[in-house]
């Protein structure tokens, strides 16, 4: 940009960015037309039109980005195609009956293990169920006749088929090996340079925080919350940044679990529980990572919708507990807990889109090497000199805020209250701004 657009306000050329997603899809960030498809699939059904209702219902569903849900018509019933994850849901509706299935996996013998597994998984399924067909596929299935298939039903019933066969696949092929994988041709495999990347991110940040807890600068068994916050930053920004599949995805989520669980265990336990976990990340061999490092089209958001009050309460329970580690040079665990808690929010939660765009940002300011690795073009801070670019990071905010506009009227963040000084004070500053959001929508 020369200095008569500078002066004259002309706009800088975009530069291009790589074409790749971070974190947890959610289906709650649709378009209005999407929305006006799911009433006309309500009424349709009340008026007993069943193929009509089906027909606006997978307009409801479909993500014209993610190209995620196809539909044709023969023979008087409706064929239907959705894509969840690894997973591809097939099936058919007319006039009276409509099913879905999606197949998990071939097995070349029937085994008592996971035959067991499936057993177990039944019970808990409301909707579906697991079989093996006649080809000894394994499959999650769901029918239902048209009378009784309301799109409400559709909707968590095949949500229900599409999550279980994604994420028990790869659980199931990489458990047992008498069973293998079926059904992926819609997989893109991802580039080898990013391949490389984020194999290199997950193995340098695990041995980071592992080293950092090993080395007892903060003392585990009078810090314990301290060591929770670093090993829990860890799981979320690697859940997030990685958007990992199969095992990693299952080991980062049961971390989780075992966290939160109700079990009878002190903070000092359950630190040392997930430690163990996460050296398993370490001790994986780096071909079976690649294995699962590919692209997936999304149908259904396994995150739960909230809106920014809560938010709002997280940032308030957490944030202020970053200033003691920051003020006795535990700077490490301090910018941990930001971390922490966008991460928690970005995994457990489908924020309000705002949110959810400040959030990223967030990403891309702290973890700027790793972007730039991947190949994106970022200027938000510099790790050597540890110093932030006021400018680009006004600008970027900027950005959120005009495409934010149309629905958030009164979205104005406080960007003078930012305080650039160092890393940590411009996070906790950040998440400040965001909390004091007003995220009102427009009538």
């Amino acid at each position: 940009m020369g200095l008569f657009d500078r002066i004259f306000g002309g706009k800088e050329a975009e530069i291009p960015q790589p074409d790749i997603r971070f974190g947890r899809y959610s289906d709650s960030y649709k378009e209005d037309a999407n929305y006006d498809s799911w009433d006309l699939a309500l009424e349709k059904f009340e008026r007993d039109e069943y193929l009509d209702s089906y027909r606006e219902f997978f307009r409801y569903l479909r993500d014209e980005d993610e190209d995620n849900v196809k539909w044709w018509e023969e023979n008087g019933s409706i064929h239907f195609e959705i894509y969840q994850g690894s997973k591809k849901i097939t099936g058919f509706a007319n006039a009276k009956k409509l099913k879905a299935e999606a197949k998990v996996a071939k097995s070349q013998t029937l085994n008592v293990g996971f035959m067991r597994r499936l057993i177990e998984q039944n019970f808990s399924l409301k909707f579906s169920r697991f079989a093996i067909d006649e080809a000894d596929n394994i499959t999650v299935v769901f029918d239902s006749y048209t009378l009784d298939g309301s799109p409400y039903k559709l909707y968590y019933a095949l949500k229900e088929v599409a999550t279980q066969a994604d994420k028990q696949d790869d659980l199931l092929v990489d458990e047992f090996k008498m069973l293998e994988s079926l059904d992926t041709s819609h997989l893109t495999d991802l580039p080898e340079l990013e391949k490389e990347v984020k194999y290199n991110f997950i193995q340098g940040e695990v041995e980071t925080v592992l080293n950092e807890i090993e080395s007892r600068k903060l003392n585990p068994d009078q810090y314990p919350g301290g060591i929770s916050y670093l090993l829990l930053n860890l799981v979320y920004k690697l859940d997030y940044l990685i958007k990992p599949e199969g095992y990693m995805m299952e080991t980062l989520e049961r971390v989780h679990r075992l966290y939160f669980s109700k079990e009878e265990k002190t903070l000092i336990e359950k630190n040392m529980i997930l430690g163990k976990e996460l050296q398993k990340l370490l001790d994986r061999p780096k071909d079976l990572f690649f294995k699962e490092m590919y692209r997936v089209k999304t149908t259904f958001g396994i995150t739960t919708p909230v809106n920014h009050d809560r938010v709002v309460g997280f940032i308030d329970g957490e944030l202020n507990n970053m200033d003691w580690y920051f003020e006795n040079q535990h700077t490490r665990v301090a910018l941990a807990i930001p971390g922490y808690i966008v991460g928690y929010c970005m995994f457990n939660y489908a924020i309000p889109k705002p949110d959810r765009d400040f959030f990223h940002l967030y990403f891309q300011i702290v973890e700027t090497e790793y972007f730039l690795k991947l190949g994106f073009h970022l200027d938000f801070y510099d790790p050597e000199t540890q110093k932030l670019n006021k400018r680009t990071i006004r600008k970027a905010i900027d950005k959120i805020v005009d495409a934010n506009r149309n629905r958030f009227t009164r979205l104005t963040p406080t960007v003078s209250t930012l305080n650039f000084d160092s890393l940590v004070e411009f996070t906790k500053s950040y998440l400040l701004m965001i909390r004091n959001l007003d995220l009102t929508k427009m009538d």
